[in-house]
């Protein structure tokens, strides 16, 4: 992977948008599967891993489109 073309210190899209969905996981519980803690939690959480994980792929692609700017 050549990235020449970057300045130092520059960082990809992709790579923000993931340490962007991590903070917002972590800090809300986001996708979580019920159980007793603290953040938001209701209707949206997931009863499976199966589930989790597709939640935290959701979170990811909206937080993608929120660092492209689109």
């Amino acid at each position: 992977m050549e990235m020449s073309g970057l300045p130092l210190g520059s960082r990809r899209n992709e790579d923000i948008a993931l340490d962007l969905m991590k903070f917002v996981a972590m800090t809300t519980g986001y996708g979580k599967t019920a159980g007793g803690g603290v953040g938001f939690q209701g209707s949206a959480a997931a009863a499976k891993p199966e589930d989790y994980a597709a939640h935290l792929l959701e979170l990811y692609g909206r937080c993608l489109q929120s660092v492209g700017g689109k």
